[in-house]
């Protein structure tokens, strides 16, 4: 597995359906289930993690792709970044196609997958923002055929987990049918880690904005009152438009909410200044946040 892993073998199972793969997982409780492994051989490597059994999914083929279904659309745990990205996915969920795009080089978009993305949670993990924003579901696959859904923000904050035995099979996806959009600020020139990321979706059914902010706290943030209240400020029977500097102020709303100044000291109520580098996240976000909405309204 890696030149810096111990010389052990280690047993792993390749199922060809999920029950085969729940099933395996639920007799192995201390086995771990992997698709692309860019997030597993990175913990290998680094030595954090030291799988005793891998349950191999790159043969559950109805994990593979995606489908419509009522609305939605249904993609499998293993789908890859580099399929997400493509024109025909691009057309229908447009943020989170950018959001796989984005994500890495080349190597890393065609092993990584939209599963690992989400169980590995990390907070700089692109497509995670977009989910959030569109009020995603999480199809959690059991023993003898359960299945149970979650939303994808509960099990990302914690509120929900994966029982033992389980696995992540689906992320269901309302299609809004209306503009998204998803920016990332990073360090670098070209791919790379993203250090602030904006999801804006537009909802004109219930005359909603949905933004999703992440990479700057452990999970993405949904700024709800930045959201109500510039969906009021929506021309929802016309054009689509809102003043021009009510964009800068959905910028500042969200940024403000997502990075708040300190609370007061409560011994002589002053209130500390935010250090240079939250001014400049700040910054990064209220600049994300008014170019996605500017985005998705033009």
């Amino acid at each position: 597995m890696s030149t810096h892993a111990p010389h052990t073998a280690q047993p792993v199972t390749l199922p060809a359906t999920l029950d085969e793969a729940v099933a395996a997982l639920a007799a192995q409780p201390a086995a771990v289930p992997v698709a692309g492994g860019t997030d597993l051989m990175g913990a290998v490597n680094g030595g954090l993690l030291r799988p005793t059994a891998l349950v191999g999914l790159g043969r559950v083929a109805e994990l593979r792709g995606w489908e419509y279904r009522d609305g939605h659309a249904l993609l499998g745990a293993c789908l890859t970044l580099a399929r997400m990205g493509r024109p025909d996915f691009a057309v229908l969920m447009p943020a989170l196609a950018a959001a796989a795009r984005s994500a890495g080089p080349p190597q890393v978009l065609n092993a990584g997958t939209l599963g690992g993305n989400i169980i590995s949670g990390a907070p700089s993990g692109d497509t995670l923002p977009v989910l959030a924003a569109l009020e995603a579901e999480l199809v959690i696959a059991g023993a003898d055929g359960a299945r149970r859904e979650v939303p994808v923000s509960e099990l990302l904050v914690g509120r929900e987990h994966l029982r033992p035995g389980e696995l992540l099979a689906y992320a269901r996806v309302p299609l809004l049918h209306a503009p998204q959009t998803f920016l990332k600020a990073t360090g670098r020139t070209g791919p790379g880690r993203a250090v602030a990321s904006v999801a804006v979706a537009l909802d004109p059914a219930r005359r909603e904005v949905r933004c999703a902010v992440g990479a700057i706290a452990q999970v993405p943030l949904r700024p709800l009152e930045a959201e109500a209240w510039i969906a009021s400020l929506v021309d929802w029977d016309g054009a689509r438009t809102v003043p021009p500097e009510a964009l800068a102020a959905f910028g500042d709303y969200v940024a403000m909410a997502c990075i708040p100044d300190p609370e007061p000291d409560p011994a002589t109520g002053e209130v500390a200044a935010l250090s240079p580098g939250l001014l400049h996240l700040r910054r990064t976000v209220a600049a994300l946040a008014r170019r996605g909405l500017g985005r998705a309204l033009s």
